[in-house]
């Protein structure tokens, strides 16, 4: 037997259950991952509250996708990978952000899709690997998606969280100058990042203002504030691409960041050369990953919370 987080019905932390399963064999295509450290995203809690209510799937749900461990054992069909191999894994890549039911991360054992998983490279650990997947692939989609280059200055909203500092840390060794909104308790961290910190409770507008144009924004927090932001300072011809969208961003006619295939590839190849490090806050047992995702839900954490089977 093994054991996984579950929930019944949408609610808060609260409604998750720490119940045993039975061990799954990996389908065709598949493998079983035994997990080693699986990591805690805002996506998780808003999935257990049921934000994503325009497509819900069955009951019962398994929050989580992010993931890092060791295959134990192999599906027909599967050539590319092998028993003992370590690898990190994003379960819920292209699939529905409502498929609770589905590939959820938050257990001891796992059988996922070989498109959804990377070799894990040897120089990076198992706490930043599980750190990787889906905050820092987001972040480095959104630079992706803009194209940014060393002649671009990016404004990046929510630049301290774990989207916002993974696009921080991408555009910076693109050469791009950047500029990150954030609490001023942040600012020492975006600074040692390579970024322009602004207090995103100040007049933020004119703040940036008076650090120069930028010429594309990425919004990691979603919001009518950013948007109003990046609708007011980006220029004719510049590009705003959002990881959370809403009815400001939509509006605005903010996209939706675009995935692209390999994102997890990138990422991790991109951790192994230490361009992209992510902050981590603390580690807890999966027991209690009721308290991870309210943690979580608070917003107040200072970096990635990390779940160890």
């Amino acid at each position: 037997m093994s054991k996984r987080i579950v929930y019944y019905e949408h609610g808060g932390p609260e409604v998750l259950r720490w119940e045993d399963e039975t061990v799954p064999e990996p389908a065709h295509g598949q493998v079983l991952v035994r997990n080693e450290m699986i990591g805690v995203n805002p996506i998780d809690w808003k999935l257990v509250a049921g934000v994503f209510k325009s497509d819900p799937a069955p009951f019962p749900g398994t929050p989580g996708w992010a993931s890092t461990g060791i295959i134990e054992a192999v599906g027909e069909g599967v050539n590319n990978f092998a028993v003992g191999q370590a690898v990190i894994v994003d379960s819920r890549a292209r699939l529905a952000v409502t498929s609770g039911s589905r590939a959820g991360t938050f257990r001891e054992y796992l059988a996922v899709d070989t498109r959804q998983i990377v070799a894990r490279p040897p120089d990076v650990s198992i706490e930043q690997a599980a750190g990787l997947p889906s905050s820092a692939v987001a972040g480095y989609s959104m630079v992706h998606h803009l194209g940014i280059t060393e002649d671009d200055t990016l404004l990046v909203h929510g630049a301290a969280g774990g989207v916002g500092s993974a696009a921080v840390q991408v555009a910076v060794a693109r050469g791009a100058r950047v500029i990150g909104t954030a609490s001023p308790a942040n600012h020492d961290y975006l600074r040692s990042l390579g970024a322009h910190p602004v207090d995103y409770t100040a007049d933020m507008v004119e703040v940036i203002r008076k650090l120069g144009p930028i010429t594309a924004s990425a919004d990691a927090v979603g919001g009518a504030a950013s948007v109003a932001a990046t609708v007011t300072l980006l220029p004719a011809g510049g590009g705003a691409v959002t990881a959370w969208g809403d009815e400001h961003s939509q509006a605005a006619s903010i996209p939706w960041v675009r995935h692209p295939d390999d994102e997890l590839h990138q990422v991790a190849k991109l951790a192994a050369q230490g361009v992209l490090n992510i902050r981590i806050a603390e580690t807890l047992p999966l027991s209690e990953a009721a308290v991870a995702l309210e943690r979580s839900r608070t917003g107040h954490s200072p970096g990635k919370i990390l779940l160890q089977p």
